[in-house]
């Protein structure tokens, strides 16, 4: 959910780049493009190219287009750095983007967004649908899968993944700061309503148990998959969608682990400032209308809806693996931004700096 996904034959999906990092701030690339004035029936999307651009605008992007004449030009990858410096400069290469959690609350903090309020009709959404002046449409899990061959008691929850005594073994977790240290507290017993901001004295405490059990810190998510399904880790905290993928590859039994699952989302935005803003509004709220086109879009790209009537155009079977259905959301925790925006560079400093001894 990323924030951050695979080998060079695989394609490329948001999810795949948006896990690599926590604010997922690669660069822009720069290709010449015409750029449309204000008055211009135009709108300038920034997304992750690839596979994900392509269910976007299959599923998303073209039923907006045929409802309201605007047409939708597409720039990627999605930059963080960018964003930052569109409010500068006043240069807008895009007017809507998507950003995690995380970068959406430090985007709004620092002015980049334009308020949501009294430019999108709420009440036409659902509950909670606004995050930090962004539109949270889809989410995706960290969630456990252990080798149930050799650990036939079976596993339950965190603690039980960092009892390195009763469950000897090599172990998995994402190198991302704000999601392991949700896992680590958790671990320790940290109740879910008390888990933001961190306890970082006692987040790094709970990771130095089991430091030296961590074979692989995994950067890409189908990484993490291939070394659970070959058995080089007997257990792993990884994306919803390669736990599946490890449940069906592996010749051991994988069992997944619903309980605990952190999830994050992704939140759709309008640039500050930006001269095409209106269109920005108009292409959120219709995304946050669109409950079968978000449907669609989240099955192609292995997301969980965040908006619950999306569930209603999802078969049964496929609803059961998304990390946002009903019954996985309510055992999940949700990453909490706004709240772990004053630690965002402290955590992340310090994680990698305990990584790397």
């Amino acid at each position: 959910m990323e924030m951050f996904k695979k080998a060079s034959a695989t394609p490329l999906s948001r999810r795949k780049v948006l896990g690599a990092g926590l604010f997922g701030a690669a660069m822009l690339a720069s290709p010449y493009i015409r750029r449309a004035s204000a008055e211009e029936n135009v709108l300038y999307v920034n997304t992750w190219g690839g596979d994900w651009e392509a269910s976007v605008k299959k599923f998303l992007f073209g039923p907006f287009t045929k409802d309201t004449g605007i047409e939708i030009r597409t720039v990627s990858p999605i930059s963080f750095a960018k964003l930052a410096a569109q409010k500068t400069t006043g240069v807008y290469e895009f007017d809507v983007t998507t950003l995690g959690v995380a970068d959406v609350a430090r985007a709004n903090g620092a002015g980049l967004l334009e308020t949501l309020e009294g430019h999108v009709d709420t009440s036409k959404l659902w509950e909670g649908a606004i995050y930090q002046n962004g539109l949270a449409t889809h989410g995706f899990a960290t969630q456990m899968a252990y080798n149930a061959a050799k650990f036939p008691e079976g596993l339950k929850n965190w603690s039980d993944f960092f009892n390195v005594e009763k469950f000897p073994g090599n172990r998995s977790l994402q190198r991302h700061a704000a999601r392991v240290l949700a896992i680590a507290l958790l671990a320790d017993g940290v109740p879910a309503d008390q888990l933001f901001p961190y306890d970082l004295d006692r987040a790094f405490a709970s990771l130095d148990r089991i430091k030296d059990h961590v074979r692989v810190w995994w950067t890409a998510g189908p990484q993490a998959r291939q070394i659970l399904t070959d058995g080089e880790v007997d257990m792993a905290g990884l994306w919803d969608s390669d736990a599946f993928g490890a449940k069906e590859a592996s010749k051991d039994p994988i069992e997944i682990v619903w309980d605990q699952a952190v999830v994050d989302k992704a939140c759709w935005i309008v640039a500050k400032d930006s001269p095409r803003a209106e269109n920005g509004f108009k292409l959120i709220s219709h995304i946050g209308q669109n409950a079968e086109g978000l449907a669609k879009f989240c099955i192609a790209d292995q997301n969980g809806p965040m908006n619950p009537k999306s569930f209603d155009f999802i078969p049964a079977e496929v609803a059961a693996r998304m990390p946002t259905h009903p019954e996985h959301l309510a055992r999940a925790v949700m990453l909490d931004g706004a709240k772990l925006l004053p630690q965002l560079d402290e955590l992340s400093t310090r994680f990698e700096s305990w990584v790397g001894i």
